[in-house]
């Protein structure tokens, strides 16, 4: 789960701190269903992650923190792309400007594919390389992302960007696998499939078919 709260650095912290008090319920509830939130998202458990989320946003905005709930939906946002669901990041966008913070809005930039307007040294660590690597020399940044979460978000922004090659796929799919991710599996298998198809590859097309069969039965009916 550890991962999964990561994203981006930029969802609530939960931890005690050092001797401190200890974090208001508001804040720990946050981040204990955001993170949850991601995870069912991942998994393809739609309704459940809705739900979450959902209770993550009363948690934060019962409160008052604006902030705090922006940050929620550019959360969401990143996790809905990091799928490759094309989420414009609306809610965050109209939440922002009423509390703007720097190191938020060039995350926003990045997910949005606004590359041009990313203040690079605000953004985490592990999407700066991709970010400052030359166009077409982007997807060979990929592999030396360790989270795996950022690998993904940062795989599907290149196929957004229509920057990606087979082996960009590949490790996507290979990602989504290891972390039995099926949202995002199954939507890279199927681009894998495609360009099998495309090239008269039978043998590949038949082998990811399988895969892609795997997959779809271990979804509920009602999240595929």
């Amino acid at each position: 789960m550890k991962t999964l709260l990561a994203l981006a650095g930029l969802v609530l912290l939960a931890a005690c701190g050092s001797g401190g008090p200890p974090p208001p319920d508001w804040k720990t509830d946050a981040a204990d269903l955001i993170g949850r939130y991601q995870k069912h998202a991942l998994m393809g458990e739609n309704s459940l992650a809705e739900r979450y989320f959902q209770q993550a946003v009363a948690a934060t905005g019962g409160a008052g923190r604006v902030a705090e709930t922006a940050r929620l939906w550019l959360v969401r946002c990143a996790t809905r792309r990091a799928m490759l669901i094309d989420d414009a990041c609306t809610e965050y966008a109209e939440l922002a400007p009423l509390e703007p913070n720097a190191a938020d809005q060039a995350y926003y930039h990045f997910v949005t594919l606004r590359w041009d307007a990313v203040a690079t040294a605000q953004l985490p660590s592990q999407h700066r390389d991709l970010v400052s690597a030359a166009a077409g020399k982007r997807h060979q940044v990929l592999g030396s992302i360790e989270d795996p979460l950022a690998r993904l978000l940062d795989a599907s922004l290149l196929v957004m960007r229509r920057e990606a090659d087979a082996a960009t796929l590949a490790l996507a799919a290979e990602t989504a696998s290891a972390q039995g991710w099926r949202q995002p599996l199954l939507t890279y298998l199927k681009l894998q499939e495609k360009q099998a198809a495309a090239r008269g590859d039978t043998a590949e097309q038949a082998r990811l078919a399988g895969r892609i069969q795997l997959v779809e039965q271990s979804l509920a009916p009602g999240d595929k």
